[in-house]
């Protein structure tokens, strides 16, 4: 009887561990549908240049995402037309999280290069690849 027991916990736990990369995965896609309807709505003229996180390693998706975070709310709509549609975007994006792997990244916000909020957006949709990968 405890090896049946057994059993039924390890294949519990197993299809457990398996139906949360899915849903992990989904919603990093939905995160990049995002990105991709900001694109178009976003200023991108006479704006404030964003610290853009490029060509990272692993132990640095946490804190790249932090700044990703931090830009986020410094883009600004391209006119009063698309501003709604834009604020509903930005607040999705606010929501977005990665689980901090607990290695320490020698780089900051600071130390990437400031770039365009399309080229911005572009690194972001970049590092959400990168993740689900």
């Amino acid at each position: 009887m405890e090896r049946m027991i057994i059993f039924c916990m390890l294949f519990f736990c197993s299809s457990m561990a398996l139906t949360a990369a899915p849903h992990k995965i989904a919603k990093y896609k939905q995160i990049l549908k995002t990105i991709k309807l900001l694109e178009p709505t976003v200023k991108d003229k006479d704006v404030e240049l964003l610290h853009t996180p490029e060509n990272l390693v692993d132990g640095c998706l946490f804190t790249a995402a932090t700044c990703f975070q931090n830009g986020i709310l410094k883009l600004q709509p391209a006119n009063s037309q698309v501003n709604s549609t834009f604020t509903q975007t930005i607040k999705a994006l606010k929501r977005f999280t990665l689980s901090n792997t607990g290695k320490q990244c020698e780089s900051s916000c600071e130390s990437y290069e400031k770039k365009t909020p399309k080229e911005f957006l572009k690194s972001f949709e970049k590092l959400i690849q990168q993740v689900i990968r």
